[in-house]
């Protein structure tokens, strides 16, 4: 990978302006390990040379042919959309859904079923070690899960599985790409040890927001007072299946 490419690499993956002497620190090995001539190069040749490349990217990037340019922001450097294209940028910002924010009960529920599928809401209650009802309608309700049948068992338990939207909004491929449950476990518990995940600030700079990430999306504590997931969410049954009676219901008469 030539230097540049790495510079472009470092650039677009920081989350704030990176300094040239960062970058230098990154670098310092491989392009001392790159110098054909095999000559030892001390530290400030080495930092001349990413400058220099440094320079021939910014000088790429500033092309027409490129809607994004590297700019020095706050004493370093970091990716931008350019002033002429603001407009266009700020529609489709605009255009994007807001982010999501599921409180600590309606993640692991959405973890069970993403992990289980297809599982009912007995099965992820007995998991979870508490009454799953409520948070199951908001996830419905987001379309992050949808009911897929029910189960040949007494009762007939409602199934459900996770969406399209939810291979969306997490980033995912498909459920294949889920990383193991000794990962997402160690995800949240980081998550919700700083309270709440750092959200986008809805700007035009380009960076890796922090998210349940590969996982993850963004996910927030809720504010409300949680004294059982079905007052959390707001409701206590399960979604009726199209074409069933509602319980209370009369069905017509024969």
């Amino acid at each position: 990978m030539s230097l540049k490419a790495k510079l472009e690499a470092i650039i677009y993956a920081a989350e704030t302006p990176i300094t040239l002497d960062h970058i230098v620190q990154l670098v310092k090995e491989s392009v001392v390990a790159e110098n054909a001539a095999g000559d030892a190069e001390d530290a400030a040749e080495v930092k001349s040379r990413v400058r220099a490349a440094l320079e021939e990217l910014i000088a790429d990037y500033a092309a027409s042919s490129h809607g994004i340019e590297i700019r020095q922001v706050a004493g370093g450097y970091r990716m931008s959309t350019k002033p002429e294209h603001h407009d266009v940028v700020r529609d489709f910002a605009k255009s994007l859904k807001p982010p999501i924010r599921l409180s600590l009960p309606a993640l692991e529920t959405l973890a069970v079923i993403a992990y289980k599928q297809p599982v009912t809401v007995p099965e992820i209650s007995e998991i979870r070690g508490v009454d799953s009802n409520g948070v199951i309608a908001t996830l419905l309700d987001r379309k992050l899960i949808t009911t897929a049948g029910r189960k040949a068992v007494i009762g007939r338990p409602i199934l459900y599985k996770s969406t399209k939207e939810f291979l969306l909004r997490f980033g995912l491929k498909d459920v294949g790409e889920l990383p193991s449950m000794e990962e997402f476990e160690k995800l949240v518990a980081e998550s919700f040890q700083s309270e709440m995940l750092p959200l986008s600030d809805g700007g035009t700079e380009m960076g890796i927001s922090a998210s349940v990430d590969a996982t993850a999306g963004e996910v927030a504590s809720e504010s409300e007072p949680v004294a059982s997931d079905g007052e959390l969410e707001g409701t206590s049954a399960e979604p009726p299946v199209a074409g069933e009676p509602v319980a209370g219901e009369k069905e017509p008469a024969a």
